[in-house]
């Protein structure tokens, strides 16, 4: 069989190599004009850096005398003066370790050894005051202000806890904790209420959450803010169930629910 042509007809081949050829020339221009610009932006920066090489410079110097000087400190000072502070706090620890398994008179004479020291030793308010900014000198806030609790001494023992800080999960509410007694004791119950919530709020644990909630109540209890009790020894009663403060939990929400 014959193939069937019509006349005149010719081939599209010229025409096809032509747009391909049109469509390259115009990718190789959108190439040629990227890298120009990219040549341009190069050339812009080494004259900029060119221009500000002697700030650069000196920039990085700086940066680099910092870093030195912050290492040097931390060597040099900083690390021995903490290592000659923890030296320092175990002189007075002895006597307040020996302090709290004795009691009356004696007790008192261990802390009071504590606080001031002897011998030429560094006692807890020596080492608070000296070594201030380091984690000795944090402790022995600490141990100050429990030291002064003890002796029913309790301005001081305020004044020394409060500057005491830590994250710790008990210790940072106990110390808060301690403040609120602190104060109840000296007939402010409206700081000791704000210290015992500060101290159930501080860490979230079975121990020292219920305990401060409990004490928070008996406080609002006697403030007759009844309700706030009612609302703590809830908490206990919901969350706290199985701790020292939850077991007879119900009696307490009575006792505040019908006071109101």
């Amino acid at each position: 069989m014959a193939t069937y042509k019509k006349r005149g007809y010719k081939p599209k081949k010229e025409k096809v190599t032509n747009e391909v050829e049109e469509t390259f020339d115009e990718t190789q221009s959108t190439t040629a004009e990227v890298f120009n610009t990219l040549d341009d932006t190069a050339n812009k920066s080494e004259e900029w850096i060119e221009k500000n090489s002697k700030p650069l410079f000196y920039g990085l110097v700086a940066v680099a005398a910092l870093i030195l000087v912050y290492l040097a400190y931390n060597k040099f000072i900083a690390e021995p003066t903490q290592q000659e502070a923890s030296n320092e706090l175990a002189y007075p620890r002895t006597f307040f370790d020996k302090a709290n398994t004795s009691a009356g008179a004696i007790a008192d004479s261990l802390y009071t050894l504590g606080l001031e020291g002897g011998d030429g030793k560094y006692g807890f308010i020596d080492v608070a005051e000296q070594f201030s900014g380091t984690k000795a000198g944090n402790l022995a806030n600490y141990y100050a202000g429990i030291s002064y609790l003890k002796m029913k001494k309790y301005e001081e023992a305020i004044e020394y806890l409060s500057n005491f800080s830590s994250d710790d999960e008990l210790l940072g509410p106990t110390v808060l904790g301690a403040i609120g007694d602190a104060f109840a004791d000296i007939n402010q119950p409206e700081d000791a209420l704000d210290y015992y919530q500060q101290a159930a709020n501080k860490k979230d644990n079975q121990f020292t959450t219920p305990l401060f909630l409990f004490k928070a109540a008996q406080i609002a209890m006697d403030l007759k803010e009844y309700s706030k009790a009612e609302k703590f020894y809830t908490t206990i009663k919901e969350k706290y169930a199985d701790s020292d403060q939850g077991r007879d939990i119900e009696k307490y929400i009575n006792s505040a629910k019908y006071a109101q």
